[in-house]
């Protein structure tokens, strides 16, 4: 199966870009990051809280079937602008990975075509590489591929 989605990670440095293009509207690719509903879908994870606005903050969790919480994630809406920008914090709780900053920004391409390009910044190149040894472009790949089939309904 193709990678749609591509992860560029320049040796040395303490960052990564990922970018994606969508066959979805660019209002339809922001709502599924600014919607708890649709976050939840596309994710498989649950929303506890999810505010979308500058100094909003946000909380996702996973359980297993047990009800055992598997993940959970927290972080802070610094910039929020809509159908352009988010930015935030990103921190995975209970492990040893330090916050993140997220830069999302979101283009139009055409009418039914929109790009998402993410870049996020670590707190050492180590920490950045201890990430990308984990399955995360093979996870986030399928994580879009998901939003896209998801969005598609939606059109």
């Amino acid at each position: 199966m193709e990678r749609k989605t591509k992860i560029n990670a320049e040796s040395g440095k303490q960052e990564l870009t990922i970018t994606r293009e969508f066959d979805l509207p660019l209002e339809l690719l922001f709502k599924a990051y600014a919607e708890a509903e649709l976050i939840e879908q596309w994710m498989g994870t649950k929303v506890l809280k999810l505010e979308s606005k500058k100094h909003g903050s946000y909380q996702f969790e996973t359980t297993d079937a047990e009800g055992n919480t598997i993940f959970r994630a927290n972080g802070v809406i610094h910039e929020f602008s809509s159908n352009q920008k988010i930015t935030r914090t990103f921190e995975i709780e209970n492990t040893p990975f330090p916050i993140q900053l997220e830069f999302l920004e979101f283009q139009k391409l055409t009418d039914h075509a929109s790009k998402l390009s993410i870049h996020i910044l670590y707190r050492s190149v180590a920490h950045r590489d201890q990430v990308l040894q984990l399955p995360f472009g093979h996870g986030m790949n399928m994580a879009h591929n998901r939003l896209q089939d998801i969005a598609n309904k939606l059109k």
